[in-house]
């Protein structure tokens, strides 16, 4: 496979060719897939781990630190070993197994990572658990139901003081040993009395069991409606999905000790787990968790770890994208050491409005005179995640590039669209203990029905990559039987209302007009107001000049899109934020449209009546 240059002025060669083709059929679907084959992958996981052990043993696998301004706590990959293998001693004496796995609830840290990584070392499913499920949650339905479909063998939290109301809301569901990170909780094991067992001769004959199809993980959907499900990942799936971006991002395979990623995304979710710690671990990179996050009050941190931490590739969502830009310019030597030590940016977790790509590559040219390249992915939990990736320089945001190799897609014509669907050794055999579940999400192929609509950069050149076109569910029909594409149109939508709009869910099913919900960017209505910190959420987005500049942003969107599903004539900024109960959001940021729209009738019904003056008109 030869390397292309990631832009005529970057001198470093990143990303493969892609060699693509695409083959219709007569019954109107088409075959894409990579004619670069897959090359053989790791055992296991812990094959990584042992690699880099002894390749690279004092090498910096991990590091984290309490504060901004602490030092950075790190473990050494032979170090990391060495607790993974006596953690592991443990995890078998307790009887630990398939059906009775590792759960964690806590967030992303050294003691999360190698507890996890010890359960999969030794044949036992890892289930990290949302942290907001437990911290964010009011009524804990979603973390009971996940904790008796498991039947967990032991929960490990950061501390049992801020899990007291979760652990105590499960009790009853489980037989567990609770492990906690602080070594001063009553009632808990310590985690460090783990890492100090006497390691056993099990623990080698444990891990030389381990196959491709033992279960490394579970990983529960966001759950949208209903109980979040549990999708089984394989060691196959993890390792077949890092061989692939490995075969597709070529530098990995020279990186080594120059890979350095400063992460916050979590562990819970298929982009943080599966992709970006993997990514670290199967190339023998050096993590550092980040503890903040995009989120007011969090991010102050993110920018302090970045300061600290260059990190060889950036990954964020959109929403962490926007509040980084803001801090870029406003602070030229974060500006000038980011776009200086990055290769490349990536993003994920949902569509980048096209206002920060231009904004990201306007901020590099005037800094070091170069585009900074953006790459994307796109995928699932059932993916691992990774089915497709942009491993070359897209002409603009929502290019979610071509399959990887060894993996295949069939668009399928739905209406106006093409509905993805997903076969290759990266995809989930199913979803635990829901034998009807795994049976309806694969078609008589055995190709995974994603449940996401693509389209062609260009139908002649498979190699330009393909285009996320929403979710087929979410698209809906105007009365007059136009169809919306409510994925296109809600990143159009917070380009054209930044930076006031920090996400959108796009209603209008059986009416005349496209109208939007508004998930604001407080933040940035006070500033437009000219309102301090503390202001509240009403007086906020009532203010005469935040509404004139909804209205006016309507009427942009207007001008673009022209006809009615490309625009939405009215729009309701919402006070409440979004709900964890409700499964508004997730813990990356993103919101979930079909759960919004259930949840807020109210809100759609105000939005629908013509004769409330509480939505904001198109200025236009």
């Amino acid at each position: 496979m030869t390397t292309a240059a990631a832009s005529g002025d970057d001198p470093h060669r990143l990303f493969a060719t892609p060699a693509i083709v695409a083959v219709s059929r007569d019954d109107g679907s088409i075959l894409v897939r990579s004619t670069t084959p897959l090359k053989p992958s790791a055992r296991c996981v812990g094959d990584w781990l042992e690699h880099w052990a002894m390749k690279a043993p004092d090498r910096i696998f991990l590091g984290e630190r309490a504060s901004a301004e602490a030092p950075w706590s790190t473990v050494s990959y032979r170090d990391a070993l060495g607790i993974v293998r006596r953690a592991a001693s443990w995890i078998l004496a307790q009887g630990l197994s398939t059906e009775r796995p590792l759960v964690i609830l806590a967030d992303n840290g050294i003691d999360h990572a190698l507890f996890a990584l010890a359960a999969q070392h030794v044949g036992v499913p890892s289930a990290a658990i949302s942290p907001a499920y437990s911290l964010m949650s009011k009524d804990f339905d979603k973390l009971k139901s996940m904790i008796a479909l498991l039947d967990p063998g032991a929960i490990y939290v950061t501390g049992t003081k801020p899990f007291a109301a979760a652990l105590a809301a499960i009790a009853p569901l489980h037989r567990a040993t609770i492990v906690s990170g602080n070594p001063d909780d009553a009632g808990a094991l310590p985690f460090r009395t783990v890492a100090a067992t006497l390691e056993s001769p099990e623990v080698a004959t444990a891990f030389a069991a381990v196959t491709p199809d033992t279960i490394a993980k579970f990983l529960f959907t966001s759950g949208s409606t209903g109980t979040p499900k549990a999708v089984i990942n394989t060691q196959r799936m993890l390792t077949s999905s890092q061989q692939a971006k490995a075969q597709t991002w070529a530098f990995l395979e020279r990186a080594g000790e120059e890979l350095i990623i400063l992460d916050w995304l979590p562990w819970s979710h298929t982009f943080g787990a599966n992709h970006n710690f993997n990514l670290v671990l199967r190339n023998g990179g050096t993590l550092y968790i980040d503890g903040g996050k995009p989120a007011p009050g969090l991010f102050a941190t993110s920018l302090a770890n970045l300061r600290s931490v260059v990190p060889t590739v950036y990954f964020n969502v959109p929403r962490g994208f926007d509040m980084l830009i803001a801090a870029l310019r406003t602070d030229e030597e974060l500006r000038r050491k980011f776009f200086e030590g990055t290769k490349f940016a990536f993003y994920a977790g949902a569509a980048l409005p096209q206002n920060l790509w231009d904004a990201l590559e306007e901020l590099s040219l005037q800094t070091i005179g170069r585009r900074l390249p953006m790459v994307s992915a796109w995928g699932s939990t059932e993916t691992s995640p990774l089915a497709t990736d942009c491993h070359f320089l897209a002409k603009r945001s929502g290019n979610v590039g071509v399959p990887i190799p060894g993996t295949e897609l069939k668009l399928v014509p739905s209406g106006d669209k093409l509905e993805v669907r997903v076969r290759g050794p990266n995809v989930t055999p199913g979803y635990w203990k829901a034998p009807q579940l795994t049976a309806e999400a694969f078609d008589d192929e055995g190709f995974y029905k994603i449940g996401d609509a693509v389209t062609f950069a260009d139908p002649d050149r498979p190699d330009l990559g393909l285009f996320f076109d929403g979710r087929v569910a979410e698209d809906f029909k105007l009365n007059s039987g136009t169809r919306v594409s409510v994925g296109t149109l809600r990143v159009a939508g917070i380009a054209a209302l930044a930076p006031l709009a920090q996400d959108i869910v796009v209603a209008g099913h059986g009416r005349d007009e496209v109208r939007f919900l508004v998930f604001p960017n407080l933040a940035a209505c006070r500033s437009l107001a000219g309102l301090p910190e503390s202001a509240g959420a009403q007086e906020a987005i009532g203010h005469p000049a935040v509404r004139s500049t909804i209205g006016q942003g309507l009427a942009r969107l207007k001008a673009q899109g022209g006809h009615s599903s490309g625009h939405a004539t009215r729009a309701l900024l919402l006070a409440e934020p979004a709900s964890v109960d409700g499964g508004e959001i997730t813990d990356k940021g993103y919101i979930n449209q079909r759960a919004v729209l259930t949840r807020r009738t109210a809100a759609v019904a105000v939005l629908e009546d013509d004769a409330s003056s509480e939505p904001v008109a198109c200025a236009g």
